[in-house]
C-alpha cells in the first residue's frame, strides 16, 4: 500500500472520531480515519439509548457511519492500528498496520454465505460475550463496511467458507501490511475501556455469574441485543431485584482512581428507567455516594427516575456474595 498524504489523521472510529472526521471533511479538509476494529461505530453502536432524551443510539450512529463511508473527503481504514506517530518539520508521519481480514475487501459483497457455512461458534466481543458469532462473519448487522472478517486464531482451515463464497473473496494467504500516513494534524479519539469487572474482588465480578458490567446490561436492553430482553446470565431467568453499585472503581484509593467518573450516575439512572419499562415488576435500587446530575435536563431526569419507583440509597457497597440459588447478596454501609 502506498503512503498517503492528508490534511488530518483521525485515530478512532467511534462517535467522537466519526463526528470529527465529518466536521473536518465538510470544511474541505482531506481526512484519513483509522479504526482498529473491522467496523466503525465504536461503543456507541452497542448501546441502547442515550440520556437524557432516551434517543435510540443506533438511530444516531448508523447515519454517521454511512456518511463517513460515503464522504468524498474522508478515506476510511478499518481493521488498522496506528503503530507510531512521529513529528517532522511539516507535521506528522504515522505508521499504520493493516491487519489481514483474510477476505478481499474489494470483492466481498457482505452476503454472509461464509458465515452461514462456518462450523466454529465463538463468544461475541460485540455482545460482551453474551452472544456468539462465527469464526468468519460480518461484524454486526449495521457494520460499515459490510465486509467479512476471519478470526484466523480460531479457524479450523476447513475451507468451507472459501468454497461457498460466490465471489472468491476468502484469501488465507493475506499478510499484515504497513503503510504511512503523512498529515499536518492528528485528532486522537481512541475511546475508553471499562474498569475490569474483577478489579474489585469484593464485588465478585467475573466470579459471580449474575454480577455484570454496564455494557452487558446495554446489550440486554438494546434492540439488537443477543436475547431481545433482560435476563440473568447465570440462569436465563428474568431478574426480580436489580442493584446498581456506583463508584465501583472511581473515587477509590485502592485502585488509584481518586476522581469521579462523572458520567456514571446518569448512565445508571438511564438504565434503571429502561429496565423499569422492560420489567415493570422489578425492584431497582441504586447505591450511590453522591448523585451528580451535571448537565441540562439531568436533574429532572433523576427526579423522573425517582417518580418511576427507582430507589436511591446513599451508601457504599462493601461486598457482594451469593446464596445457593446464585442470587447476589449486597452488603452496604
Amino acid at each position: 500500500m502506498q503512503n498517503l498524504h492528508v490534511d488530518v489523521l483521525v485515530v478512532g472510529g467511534g462517535i467522537a472520531g466519526m463526528q470529527a472526521a465529518l466536521d473536518l471533511g465538510d470544511q474541505g479538509f482531506q481526512v484519513a480515519l483509522v479504526e482498529r476494529e473491522p467496523s466503525i461505530g465504536g461503543k456507541m453502536i452497542t448501546l441502547s439509548k442515550v440520556f437524557p432524551t432516551l434517543d435510540c443510539c443506533s438511530c444516531i450512529t448508523t447515519p454517521k457511519m454511512s456518511a463517513v463511508a460515503h464522504h468524498p473527503n474522508i478515506q476510511l481504514f478499518t481493521y488498522c492500528e496506528v503503530q507510531s506517530i512521529n513529528e517532522n518539520s511539516a507535521g506528522f508521519e504515522a505508521a499504520v498496520l493493516q491487519k489481514p481480514r483474510y477476505v478481499d475487501e474489494n470483492n466481498c459483497t457482505g452476503c454472509r454465505q461464509c458465515e452461514y457455512e462456518c462450523p466454529i461458534t465463538l463468544p461475541s466481543p460485540f455482545d460482551r460475550g453474551l452472544g456468539s458469532y462465527r469464526a468468519i462473519r460480518v461484524p454486526f448487522s449495521t457494520a460499515v463496511p459490510q465486509k467479512a472478517v476471519l478470526d484466523i486464531d480460531n479457524c479450523l482451515l476447513c475451507g468451507k467458507c472459501e468454497k461457498v463464497c460466490p465471489v472468491d473473496a476468502v484469501d488465507f494467504t493475506q499478510e499484515p501490511e504497513t503503510f504511512e500516513i503523512i498529515t499536518t494534524a492528528v485528532v486522537l479519539a481512541t475511546g475508553f475501556e471499562l474498569t475490569p469487572l474483577g478489579a474489585k474482588k469484593e464485588y465478585g465480578g467475573g466470579a459471580l455469574p449474575n454480577v455484570i458490567d454496564p455494557l452487558m446490561m446495554e446489550r440486554f436492553l438494546a434492540p439488537t441485543g443477543p436475547y431481545g430482553r433482560v435476563l440473568r446470565p447465570g440462569d436465563g431467568m428474568e431478574p426480580t431485584t436489580i442493584a446498581y453499585v456506583q463508584c465501583a472503581g472511581s473515587r477509590d484509593q485502592s485502585l488509584g482512581i481518586e476522581y469521579c467518573s462523572r458520567v456514571c450516575c446518569m448512565y445508571a439512572i438511564k438504565q434503571a428507567m429502561l429496565i423499569s419499562g422492560a420489567l415493570p415488576l422489578a425492584e431497582i435500587t441504586i447505591y450511590y455516594m453522591d448523585i451528580r446530575t451535571f448537565g441540562k435536563g439531568y436533574e429532572q431526569f433523576y427526579q423522573n427516575a425517582q417518580a418511576m419507583g427507582v430507589e436511591f440509597v446513599r451508601g457504599k457497597v462493601a461486598s457482594i456474595r451469593e446464596d445457593e440459588n446464585h442470587n447476589p447478596i449486597v452488603k452496604f454501609e
